[in-house]
């Protein structure tokens, strides 16, 4: 008889169990056709078990417990089991405890107060876009620095100040450093696009590869569509490389859709590749080739207004440009310049849009000093960006966070406005920006660029200061300043006020037990705190207390409760009913919403729950045992709602 087909859900579930529990496999990989598992302890594994699941072809118990599933289906199963162990694949499981599942209970909490916070489509990007970036923030400090002082030490020579014949080797060396990282930045920019979006990663490092136009004949180069002339590597710059991995993401998930399993692993990413490389050849690279040329004309117009008015716009507008690899079209401008007048006047003022992210970087790092995570990216980019490397601040600091961005630009446009308005301020050669460029500066008027670094970096500091601090992010500094004897961020009632006991009462009509009697082991061993569980008779739940509703878990099925003497209540209504994403529950509160016995907190379908195989106990837990000196279940058996029925003392 054929084994019932199961879903990769119910497979992976499976496969654990056959392999003597999540707790007992370390990690999980894949191969061709092969689910791969290092595991504990052999003992615990059961062949036939695993041997007789629908969809296992066979297991092979070598070095590592392997599971043969077949090409095509393989790395969807080993995905799932992955995914269901919270790790990504080759990431050691760790084995769960008592404590490990009261922290996940704890997670739950902390995502329902990040849940609250719906996100634009602007902002779920910026988070993407921090996601793809932060992960290369300690490459980018250290390959900056070594291109820095490369950058330091070039500009001296090519000034004439050292002797290249000493010090040109070094420089050599240390450009070659640097190059590992930031020539090939749209290779990794791809493959962590790719992790963040859910496709391939090494199809996404293609994807970033792809703009560097490698192997296009130079005699006979590939044209733009739009105006017949040759493409240039790195048009659509990192943008353009993320949208095409995002891009890529919905074409190999709707192709792992419809391809049969058995050829998938050949299908899709030759189909993905052919599709997403050929448009980012043809559509993507020539769109921006195309916007660059118009942009000629453009800033021909603003050089010739010249001026502070010049300087400001070219100064805040460069960074956008770069993201948009739409700086091509200024290496001809800068070269035309030199041969004609001996200095490009264009550079310096292009320089300070570095200045205008270090000034902004500056004030995020004064205005957000409690977010140690921030201040640490803050403490090893600034260096960097002084000389003359900006992409961990753009990357790692500013363009994540959005506002500080645009005011970052600003400041640049402001640092520009004065070497604008100076004028006469040049560098003899294209070269690094910041203060590494200083020894290119032509004709000793190194001061007024000088000037104009410091006017960048102020620009950027006092426009973030005062309007680029994003708001999310305020109220968490607050947050964290506030001193820790105060009883709650929501507590409205002067502490002296303030009663000692809270009573906590029934949330149905139906029979209270207490949480030791609980069928959740998390709860049971009192893991989330002390409490109580009403077996319902009804759907209809009141609230346990009265307080003001600090969090809504996403599926509903949990609500949290601060107390105006700073206790945190925790009602979690069924066991396990995470899993049934929220359709058992018609909430009838909301975050923010002062509430009292008599408040409906929810009405649940019961036997919804019940079909679901799952428990309808409504848990009542007091989560931060630390404030309570005394707590005292006073009634236990069949209650009505809203009789009262625990004390606790704080």
């Amino acid at each position: 008889m054929a084994k019932e087909e199961l879903s990769l859900e119910q497979l992976a579930k499976e496969i654990y169990k056959g392999a003597g529990g999540m707790n007992n496999v370390e990690s999980v990989t894949h191969c061709m056709t092969r689910v791969r598992m290092s595991v504990r302890d052999r003992d615990e594994v059961n062949e036939a078990q695993l041997k007789a699941i629908p969809g296992v072809l066979g297991v092979v118990d070598d070095e590592q417990l392997q599971v043969i599933i077949g090409p095509g289906k393989v790395n969807k199963v080993a995905k799932e089991m992955a995914s269901q162990a919270g790790v990504s694949l080759g990431e050691e499981i760790k084995a769960t405890t008592g404590k490990d599942a009261l922290n996940q209970k704890a997670a739950e909490m902390k995502a329902a107060q990040k849940a609250k916070q719906k996100q634009s489509p602007f902002k779920a990007l910026l988070k993407d876009i921090s996601n793809i970036f932060v992960p290369m923030i300690p490459a980018f400090v250290g390959a900056g620095l070594v291109a820095g002082i490369a950058s330091v030490l070039a500009n001296m020579v090519t000034a004439g100040r050292l002797d290249a014949a000493t010090w040109q080797q070094y420089i050599d060396v240390m450009n070659i450093l640097k190059n590992g990282m930031f020539s090939f930045l749209v290779i990794y920019t791809g493959v962590n696009a790719a992790q963040v979006f859910g496709a391939t990663p090494t199809l996404g490092g293609v994807i970033g590869g792809v703009v560097t136009l490698t192997g296009m004949n130079p005699e006979a180069p590939i044209t733009n569509l739009f105006n017949g002339q040759p493409l240039a590597p790195q048009q659509g710059g990192i943008l353009g490389v993320i949208f095409a991995v995002w891009l890529l993401s919905k074409v190999e998930k709707k192709l792992h859709d419809i391809v049969p399993e058995a050829i998938d692993i050949i299908v899709t990413p030759t189909i993905s590749l052919l599709v997403i490389g050929l448009a980012e050849i043809f559509l993507i690279m020539p769109l921006a080739g195309f916007v660059s040329n118009g942009l000629v004309g453009g800033i021909n117009w603003i050089l010739n207004v010249g001026g502070a008015f010049s300087g400001f716009v070219l100064g805040a507008s460069f960074l956008p440009m770069v993201m948009f690899g739409l700086h091509q079209i200024l290496t001809p401008i800068h070269i035309q310049m030199i041969e004609a007048t001996g200095s490009t006047q264009l550079l310096p003022i292009l320089a300070m849009a570095g200045a205008g992210q270090v000034g902004a970087a500056l004030a995020l790092w004064i205005r957000l000093r409690k977010d140690k995570e921030l201040t640490e990216m803050i403490k090893g980019a600034l260096p960097v960006g002084i000389l003359g490397i900006g992409e961990p601040l753009i990357y790692g600091v500013t363009l994540p966070l959005g506002k500080p961005f645009i005011t970052a630009c600003i400041g640049g446009g402001v640092g520009g406005a004065v070497i604008g308005a100076l004028g006469n301020v040049g560098a003899t050669a294209i070269g690094p920006s910041g203060a590494a460029l200083i020894p290119l500066i032509a004709n000793g008027h190194w001061l007024g660029y000088v000037l104009g670094l410091l006017a960048g970096y102020a620009g950027g500091f006092v426009a973030t200061y005062f309007f680029g601090i994003p708001k999310e992010k305020l109220a968490a500094e607050k947050m964290a300043e506030e001193p820790t004897t105060a009883v709650s961020p929501v507590q409205t009632t002067p502490v002296s006020e303030v009663a000692a006991t809270t009573e906590f009462f029934a949330v149905a009509n139906g029979e209270v037990k207490p949480v030791s009697e609980s069928t959740d082991a998390v709860f049971s061993q009192k893991m989330m705190g002390e409490g109580y569980f009403v077996v319902p008779k009804e759907g209809t739940i009141y609230a346990p207390v009265t307080g003001t509703i600090s969090s809504v878990f996403p599926t509903k099925h949990a609500v949290g409760i601060t107390t105006d003497n700073g206790l945190e209540v925790l009602l979690h209504m069924g066991v396990n009913t995470v899993e049934l994403e929220g359709k058992p529950f018609d909430l009838k509160v909301a975050e923010g919403q002062k509430v009292t016995p008599d408040t409906i907190v929810a009405d649940v379908d019961l036997a919804a729950i019940k079909a679901a195989g799952k428990g309808t106990d409504m848990l009542v837990l007091v989560t931060n045992m630390d404030k309570v000196k005394n707590e005292v279940l006073e009634k236990i058996g069949a209650t009505e709602a809203k009789t009262p029925v625990m004390k606790v003392e704080v």
